[in-house]
């Protein structure tokens, strides 16, 4: 018997379904915090799902630009199959949130240059890039510690953190509060550095949930953990 052959979906349909999932509500709500995409994600996940791994298609989704295109393409791509530099090159277009934040989740984080893309991003200047070196970071924190500065790293975000850019200043402070909650060694600086900037102090944060508050933070994860 002959193998069946799926057939490609083209970008033109791809495009029209997800025009058919637009949601002026939904897009009015993920404006106000920076994205330009008017899909219920539920709804994206659920055709990311029926469509499957397609690499080909989630390239030619990506360079459409359109935003929900571009979650849609990183549900649906093979994170391993790209190299250093295009990764580079798409989050330099990543400029919303939500694509900046899937692709280096579900993307950069699973494919084998994260570490090279680590180093190079964690210095750059532009503080989109740099939030996305320190994401990276915050991963190994957690999951691969072994060869990382830690003492090094509370320098730079003592230094720097108080007057990053918003976005920059939150992946540094998930940083802080990780190195915290993970490395005991380090947590009582983690948490006087916190206490001394008071970056996100403030943040409002819903009943029920943690503040990113670094001391707040670390010291309720820390006492989940000693729970358990």
């Amino acid at each position: 018997m002959a193998e069946t052959t799926l057939t490609e979906p083209t970008v033109a349909e791809v495009m029209a379904e997800l025009a058919g999932l637009e949601d002026p509500k939904a897009r009015a709500v993920n404006e106000r915090h920076g994205d330009d995409h008017g899909v219920n994600l539920g709804k994206l996940r659920a055709l990311a799902k029926r469509l499957k791994t397609r690499p080909e298609l989630a390239r030619r989704l990506w360079e459409t630009r359109d935003g929900a295109a571009r979650l849609l393409a990183i549900l649906i791509c093979r994170p391993k199959s790209f190299e250093r530099d295009e990764l580079d090159a798409m989050l330099r277009e990543a400029r919303t949130p939500k694509v900046h934040d899937w692709l280096v989740n579900y993307v950069v984080k699973k494919n084998p240059h994260a570490e090279s893309l680590r180093l190079a991003w964690s210095a750059d200047p532009d503080p989109a890039v740099a939030s996305a070196g320190w994401a990276l970071t915050t991963e190994r924190v957690a999951k691969r510690p072994a060869g990382l500065d830690l003492a090094g790293l509370l320098d730079v975000i003592e230094a720097e953190m108080k007057d990053a850019p918003d976005r920059l200043q939150w992946a540094m402070n998930h940083c802080l509060a990780q190195i915290g909650i993970e490395h005991a060694e380090h947590r009582a600086r983690a948490i006087a550095i916190g206490e001394r900037l008071e970056v996100l102090k403030d943040y409002p944060t819903p009943p029920g949930c943690t503040s990113p508050f670094a001391p707040v933070w670390i010291t309720e994860m820390v006492r989940r953990q000693d729970d358990e």
